[in-house]
Protein backbone atom coordinates (compact mmCIF):
# COMPACT_ATOMS: atom_id res chain seq x y z
CA UNK A 1 0.00 0.00 0.00
CA UNK A 2 1.37 3.38 -1.09
CA UNK A 3 1.86 5.75 2.28
CA UNK A 4 2.66 9.31 2.52
CA UNK A 5 3.47 10.73 5.58
CA UNK A 6 1.45 10.03 8.62
CA UNK A 7 -0.51 13.53 8.55
CA UNK A 8 -1.39 13.33 4.96
CA UNK A 9 -2.18 9.60 5.78
CA UNK A 10 -4.83 10.78 8.53
CA UNK A 11 -6.43 13.41 5.70
CA UNK A 12 -6.67 10.54 3.30
CA UNK A 13 -8.25 8.23 5.78
CA UNK A 14 -10.63 11.89 6.89
CA UNK A 15 -11.66 12.00 3.21
CA UNK A 16 -12.55 8.46 2.88
CA UNK A 17 -14.33 8.70 6.12
CA UNK A 18 -16.75 11.72 5.18
CA UNK A 19 -17.06 9.83 2.00
CA UNK A 20 -18.50 6.62 3.63
CA UNK A 21 -20.67 8.91 5.90
CA UNK A 22 -22.57 10.25 2.46
CA UNK A 23 -22.27 7.68 1.05
CA UNK A 24 -23.87 4.87 2.17
CA UNK A 25 -24.40 1.38 0.13
CA UNK A 26 -23.11 3.38 -2.85
CA UNK A 27 -26.42 6.21 -2.52
CA UNK A 28 -25.62 9.05 -1.45
CA UNK A 29 -27.40 10.12 1.32
CA UNK A 30 -29.53 13.57 -0.03
CA UNK A 31 -32.32 13.44 2.52
CA UNK A 32 -32.48 15.19 5.78
CA UNK A 33 -34.41 14.28 8.58
CA UNK A 34 -34.72 16.33 12.00
CA UNK A 35 -35.98 14.84 14.86
CA UNK A 36 -36.39 16.20 18.28
CA UNK A 37 -35.22 14.09 21.35
CA UNK A 38 -34.24 14.08 24.66
CA UNK A 39 -30.84 15.25 25.72
CA UNK A 40 -30.35 12.39 27.81
CA UNK A 41 -30.84 10.38 25.42
CA UNK A 42 -29.04 12.11 22.86
CA UNK A 43 -26.01 12.07 24.96
CA UNK A 44 -26.53 8.03 25.87
CA UNK A 45 -27.13 7.86 21.45
CA UNK A 46 -23.74 9.43 21.23
CA UNK A 47 -21.38 7.59 23.53
CA UNK A 48 -22.93 4.52 22.17
CA UNK A 49 -21.67 5.67 18.32
CA UNK A 50 -18.26 6.73 19.55
CA UNK A 51 -17.91 3.62 21.09
CA UNK A 52 -18.78 1.95 17.74
CA UNK A 53 -16.89 4.19 15.77
CA UNK A 54 -19.76 5.80 13.95
CA UNK A 55 -21.85 8.82 14.18
CA UNK A 56 -25.13 9.58 15.76
CA UNK A 57 -26.33 10.07 12.03
CA UNK A 58 -25.44 6.49 10.87
CA UNK A 59 -26.88 5.09 14.44
CA UNK A 60 -30.17 6.30 13.24
CA UNK A 61 -30.16 5.82 10.02
CA UNK A 62 -28.98 1.82 11.16
CA UNK A 63 -31.89 1.55 13.48
CA UNK A 64 -34.49 2.76 11.16
CA UNK A 65 -33.23 0.86 8.63
CA UNK A 66 -33.59 -2.22 10.89
CA UNK A 67 -37.22 -1.07 12.22
CA UNK A 68 -38.63 -0.86 8.55
CA UNK A 69 -37.06 -4.05 7.61
CA UNK A 70 -38.58 -5.65 10.26
CA UNK A 71 -41.94 -4.48 9.90
CA UNK A 72 -42.03 -4.64 6.15
CA UNK A 73 -44.15 -7.70 5.05
CA UNK A 74 -42.64 -8.03 1.68
CA UNK A 75 -38.88 -8.15 2.83
CA UNK A 76 -40.22 -10.80 5.54
CA UNK A 77 -41.47 -13.04 2.80
CA UNK A 78 -38.93 -12.77 0.57
CA UNK A 79 -36.16 -13.63 3.72
CA UNK A 80 -38.73 -16.41 4.55
CA UNK A 81 -38.85 -17.75 0.83
CA UNK A 82 -34.70 -17.28 0.79
CA UNK A 83 -34.53 -19.51 3.85
CA UNK A 84 -37.08 -21.98 2.58
CA UNK A 85 -34.71 -22.25 -0.77
CA UNK A 86 -31.59 -22.38 1.02
CA UNK A 87 -33.07 -25.38 3.14
CA UNK A 88 -34.54 -27.10 0.21
CA UNK A 89 -31.25 -27.15 -1.97
CA UNK A 90 -29.19 -28.24 1.05
CA UNK A 91 -31.62 -31.18 1.12
CA UNK A 92 -31.07 -31.76 -3.24
CA UNK A 93 -34.74 -30.72 -3.93
CA UNK A 94 -34.73 -29.22 -7.77
CA UNK A 95 -37.19 -27.03 -9.28
CA UNK A 96 -38.25 -29.73 -11.11
CA UNK A 97 -39.06 -31.41 -7.59
CA UNK A 98 -41.21 -28.74 -6.55
CA UNK A 99 -42.79 -28.48 -9.99
CA UNK A 100 -43.92 -31.95 -9.76
CA UNK A 101 -44.98 -31.71 -6.48
CA UNK A 102 -47.37 -28.83 -7.26
CA UNK A 103 -48.60 -30.39 -9.65
CA UNK A 104 -49.38 -33.61 -7.53
CA UNK A 105 -50.96 -31.59 -4.88
CA UNK A 106 -53.22 -29.36 -7.47
CA UNK A 107 -54.34 -33.18 -9.01
CA UNK A 108 -55.70 -34.18 -5.36
CA UNK A 109 -57.11 -30.66 -5.10
CA UNK A 110 -59.28 -31.53 -8.57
Amino acid sequence: MLSYSPFVDNIFRLIYDIYKIYNVGGEWMTTQMIIRIDPEVKVKLSRLARMEGKTTSQMVRELIEDYTKERDIGTYIDDLWGRIGGKLRSKGVRQRDIDKAIREVRKTRG
